[in-house]
């Protein structure tokens, strides 16, 4: 007995090594958010950067691609915890179909654009995505889907960086459109739940409003999160489909719907049905956030700063682009059809 778990041991003490540096870099960034404010991932994502060159140790480089994939996995899958359909049905159908809407002519948007600029295609997808959906969270959801490439490591990075910053500007830029454009406290909260891309940030501006506006815009943006799962869905299949001509067994190995996302679903009805208690909803809810946190923190570690540099302005403009698209969308329903 003891034979055949000495090969499990092995390989768990093979990953301390480099599990405890993205562990340090996420009680850091933790410690300077919460005294100093300003967003935790971008910190993580900082740190990991400065740590690059650990990555070329061979002892650290299994724990850090654990930290990567596995807990990232999990820490997606683990956001399922903080939904229930009851949420969302309460909004009725013109937020919904507004924000569904969005995130389809968003990622289209990315696509088409990001040919426009001389960017790969899948980096449009993932920019849309990481735009119309949950920032940060759907970035890392889609890159574990994505085709492997140190490429892809990469624009992930990039697309957290900038996604994070444009959310952390959209917090202090909306409520004061939001002022102008004179919406109800609903209002309000359906336009900042439905084109802030952090779950931290759309909290914070809705508060800056009122209580109503923060509660709205909590429930819009967790029915955003809700649409992870078809769209992650439909660019596994789609790049699946695109590999399969490449290797046939590649393609089988590859499932058309991940296990983080049924996990994800299956809290989701969980939840839903009351079989989670809120206290353990809450706890949930906090793995979650640590594991997502240490898994940016490891990719910033397989990330070098210099080769992130070389990618230029188009990105940015490009995700920029992406979120004025997505604003728009919302004023237009707000102001048009909504009234």
């Amino acid at each position: 007995m003891l034979s055949h778990a000495r090969p499990w041991i092995r390989h768990t003490r093979s990953l301390w090594p480099g599990l405890a540096l993205p562990l340090l870099i996420m009680l850091g960034a933790t410690f300077l958010s919460e005294h100093y404010g300003g967003p935790q991932l971008l910190y993580a994502l900082l740190f990991g950067l400065a740590f690059h060159f650990l990555h070329e140790d061979a002892r650290c480089r299994p724990g850090i691609e654990f930290c990567a994939k596995t807990l990232l996995r999990i820490g997606v899958a683990l956001l399922g915890a903080r939904i229930t359909l009851a949420q969302i049905g309460q909004l009725g159908i013109g937020p919904l179909a507004t924000a569904a809407l969005g995130m389809v002519s968003t990622i289209a948007l990315g696509a088409w654009l990001a040919r426009r600029l001389g960017l790969k295609t899948d980096f449009g997808l993932l920019c849309g995505a990481a735009v119309s959906i949950c920032g940060a969270s759907a970035a890392l959801a889609v890159s574990a889907v994505m085709p492997k490439s140190k490429e892809t490591e990469r624009h992930t990075l990039l697309t957290v960086v900038g996604v994070t910053g444009l959310s952390t500007l959209a917090m202090l830029v909306y409520p004061l459109l939001v002022k102008f454009l004179r919406l109800s406290d609903t209002g309000a909260g359906i336009f900042l739940g439905g084109t802030i891309h952090d779950v931290a940030q759309v909290v914070g501006a809705g508060l800056m409003i009122s209580h109503e506006a923060g509660d709205v815009a909590v429930i819009v943006k967790l029915f955003r999160v809700m649409l992870l799962v078809p769209v992650v869905a439909v660019l596994a299949w789609y790049w699946r489909q695109r590999s399969s001509s490449a290797s046939a067994s590649a393609s089988r190995q590859a499932p058309l719907l991940p296990f983080f996302l049924i996990a994800f679903m299956v809290l989701v009805l969980l939840n839903s049905l009351g079989a989670i208690r809120p206290g353990f909803t809450e706890s949930l809810g906090q793995v979650s956030r640590v594991c997502l946190v240490v898994a940016i923190s490891a990719l910033g570690i397989k990330t070098s700063f210099e080769d992130l540099v070389k990618l230029g302005w188009r990105p940015m403009a490009l995700m920029l682009a992406e979120t004025l698209w997505l604003a728009a969308a919302f004023v237009l329903y707000l102001c048009v059809f909504a009234r």
